[in-house]
């Protein structure tokens, strides 16, 4: 798979596959382009190209020190469009790749963008303040970035059964998927996982909104413990101008494991529009 450099020297690994108008997508914490292996080849098959990549920090990207706010993260979208040459192109951010999506927007005015999708997104802001009582309070995520301190392997392997529900209902995903993700994980530097779990936490979005200028889809599901729907789906579909949003009744963040099909069915049929 080919590897880009960004404007500042980082090294990121893409995945690039199929041929035609090009959809780039953004993976969630702490997770890999791997997350959406099944998305992509569905978009290359149906006559698209999918282009994903491990965030810097994360997968088999270089993981230098600094550089993970989202105004850089950003820069790293800008520079993945225009290594991909990349017109007429649909984003896609799932859970913290969201927040790419949306500083791309207010960045870069959302250049050369026809679409955009928003899936279990920490978009608008995921922080508890008084002007967003329905966000997560910050002792929730100082007891996270704890817990990675004290056993990351140990944090991830309770964190992921929330991520996908397990509990919830029979069968959320197996086994094998849960090792899965952990050992996607464990690929990340500790200082990117950390650094990142900040920026995701404490990133105001809200003023990024307006940026907005394209349709704008967005997925998430209503028992989504990691990322709740109320300040974070809901909030965000009220606040874009050309939004769509389709909740998934009963779904956990991990949707796109959970309900596969019809996520790449409501996926592959937006970007057919």
């Amino acid at each position: 798979m080919p590897r880009i450099k960004t404007r500042d020297g980082v090294e990121l690994y893409v995945k690039d596959w199929g041929q035609g108008r090009p959809v780039v997508l953004l993976h969630g914490w702490p997770l890999t382009a791997d997350t959406f292996d099944d998305l992509s080849l569905a978009i290359a098959d149906a006559g698209m190209r999918a282009i994903s990549y491990d965030r810097r920090g994360f997968g088999r990207s270089e993981q230098p020190f600094d550089g993970y706010d989202y105004d850089t993260l950003s820069d790293d979208l800008a520079d993945v469009l225009a290594w991909a040459g990349a017109n007429d192109a649909t984003i896609i951010g799932f859970s913290m790749g969201g927040g790419e999506v949306a500083r791309y927007m207010s960045r870069h005015s959302g250049a050369n963008l026809r679409s955009a999708a928003l899936v279990a997104s920490v978009v608008p802001y995921m922080l508890q303040t008084d002007d967003n009582p329905e966000g997560t309070p910050q002792s929730t995520f100082d007891e996270m970035a704890q817990g990675m301190q004290d056993d990351r392997a140990h944090f991830f392997a309770g964190f992921f059964k929330d991520f996908y529900g397990v509990g919830m209902f029979d069968k959320a995903v197996s086994d094998e998927v849960l090792e899965w993700s952990e050992r996607q994980a464990m690929m990340a530097g500790l200082k990117p996982t950390l650094a990142c779990a900040k920026a995701f936490s404490s990133t105001d979005f809200r003023p990024d909104l307006a940026a907005f200028k394209v349709p704008t889809l967005i997925i998430h599901g209503t028992s989504d413990q990691t990322v709740p729907i109320d300040a974070a789906g809901r909030a965000a579909a009220a606040g874009i101008r050309q939004a769509t949003l389709l909740e998934y009744d009963g779904a956990p963040h991990g949707l796109f494991a959970t309900h596969k099909q019809r996520f790449i069915e409501d996926i592959v049929a937006f970007l057919r529009h």
